[in-house]
């Protein structure tokens, strides 16, 4: 370990992990794959850090999730660095800056404000505050500033959810249904007697609209479709587990036998609740 480096004993917490990240980036004796690395480089591996934040609390596995969270502070600090090296603010700034937005969008625990509102008074006053923001950040368009690398279903709900502050949105989830339908039908169109880009602009059409739907009835469609992974995870599992347990496999079964596994899967699942 190089000499700059303390020990946990000696310090601890942010400090140690920043003069980590300093020496991993360090030009004459840091990591060679550290120092190559760059913002682009690095954005991915802060996406995958994210999602295996949220996975660990799925599954409810907290002993995982202090792991995960620390590679996903780790990611900032990586960040933070490359950024302090190029002049442009410190991991100092980062959390002051943070600081600050925390106590100018929470008036009422930290300013004059009252406590005595609900949380969806509280949620809309977020909105307000955030939207002012924007203003000073010289935002004009109503739909500026939703992040391009965002989840393309999450990246949906908050352009629907931006339209949505200015009017432009369904009244109730019944015309947003009766939009699904329609989407359907001119899918089925597409595939009929168009072209392949025909059919995928539907197609991206029929998803905008599910994720409408999501919006209207209070639903993160990005964790909805992560439970759903994981229940088809669990029940294709049971089939080979199944399988197996009769001397086959998936390869040396068919769709017959395996359907018939997947609605015991569903029963025992059924059972255990």
């Amino acid at each position: 370990m190089p000499d700059q480096i303390p020990t946990a004993e000696e310090t601890s917490g942010i400090n140690r992990l920043l003069q980590i990240m300093q020496a991993l980036r360090d030009p004459l004796t840091g990591c060679p794959w550290d120092i190559e690395q760059t913002f682009a480089t690095i954005a991915p591996y802060t996406i995958e850090e994210a999602y295996e934040v949220a996975d660990a609390i799925e599954r409810g596995e907290w002993g995982e999730l202090k792991g995960e969270l620390g590679d996903l502070l780790f990611q900032s600090v990586f960040h933070a660095q490359m950024a302090e090296e190029a002049g442009y603010f410190s991991f100092n700034d980062v959390a002051n800056g943070m600081a600050d937005k925390m106590i100018e969008r929470h008036p009422h625990v930290f300013g004059s404000e009252s406590r005595d509102k609900s949380a969806d008074q509280q949620t809309v006053d977020w909105e307000r505050i955030k939207a002012e923001e924007r203003k000073r950040k010289a935002q004009k368009g109503v739909l500026e500033g939703v992040a391009l690398g965002l989840p393309a279903l999450l990246r949906a709900v908050k352009l629907q959810k931006r339209a949505a502050r200015v009017g432009f949105d369904w009244p109730d989830d019944g015309h947003v249904i009766d939009k699904l339908l329609e989407e359907v039908d001119e899918i089925k169109e597409a595939r009929a007697s168009g072209t392949p880009l025909d059919v995928e602009e539907e197609f991206g059409d029929l998803l905008f609209v599910i994720a409408n739907l999501a919006r209207h009835w209070d639903i993160d469609p990005e964790a909805a479709l992560r439970r759903t992974n994981a229940k088809f995870e669990r029940r294709f599992s049971y089939i080979e587990q199944s399988l197996v347990a009769r001397g086959s496999s998936p390869e040396q079964s068919n769709l017959e036998e395996m359907d018939t596994l997947w609605n015991e899967a569903k029963q025992v699942e059924k059972r255990q609740v």
